[in-house]
């Protein structure tokens, strides 16, 4: 009698377990995240524009190129690019249970906004930079900068708490991308100046809009990808 009444506890723990993993799987395959890898390196790129045309200017004012100095506006352009949308999404994950609703809304809004506002300034502002060299960093310019190019981020982290987004992926990507492009617009400023300063806040305004639209898109069920 012991025994089958061991035997009845072991299936019923096997049966809680299944229906556990069935659930858990389910509600995962119901709820994917809105932003893929690709779209994530997407977002990275678009993100890192502002820092990237700031490093061209620095770049430009260096006489020849200086490692420690390039690599430290990196790391710092980077390290702020990814702080602020860590900021943001501990922001929005204290309103997700009011905003879930229209989250995919707000998401495009955002991002529009700031992808439109990029584009506005790369068209409308002069994209010349000072052409006297430097040769010393100056770190509290460095700073002011880093968090100027890094208030898109913040917002941009507030729609990553909607979109069921891993966000050490998120923020490790936006951080390490924003690195590797403010290190090569140094190096591009110092041998081929300011040229495309400009365009790089039209190329990220533009993907910045495009990925808003995608999420929409998404959600509305007009495309499915």
């Amino acid at each position: 009698m012991l025994e089958i009444q061991h035997f009845k506890l072991f299936f019923l723990n096997l049966e809680f377990h299944y229906k556990t993993s069935y659930t858990h799987l389910h509600e995962t395959l119901e709820d994917p995240p809105l932003l893929g890898i690709i779209e994530l390196l997407m977002l990275s790129v678009g993100l890192a524009m502002d820092a990237f045309a700031v490093s061209l200017c620095k770049g430009l004012r260096m006489r020849r190129i200086n490692w420690s100095q390039g690599t430290l506006i990196a790391f710092s352009f980077g390290l702020f690019q990814a702080g602020m949308p860590l900021i943001g999404w501990s922001l929005g994950r204290q309103f997700e249970r009011f905003i879930t609703p229209v989250d995919h809304w707000i998401a495009f809004i955002l991002l529009f906004i700031i992808g439109a506002k990029m584009l506005y300034d790369s068209i409308t502002e002069d994209p010349t930079c000072p052409v006297e060299t430097v040769e010393h960093l100056d770190l509290k310019e460095l700073l002011l900068l880093s968090i100027a190019t890094s208030i898109d981020a913040l917002a941009v982290g507030i729609t990553l708490a909607f979109l069921n987004t891993d966000i050490i992926l998120s923020i490790s990507l936006i951080g390490i991308i924003t690195f590797i492009l403010s290190l090569l617009a140094v190096i591009i400023g110092n041998h081929f100046g300011n040229r495309l300063q400009s365009k790089a806040g039209i190329l990220g305004g533009i993907v910045l809009i495009l990925i808003g639209g995608k999420i929409l898109l998404s959600h509305l069920g007009i495309i499915g990808f």
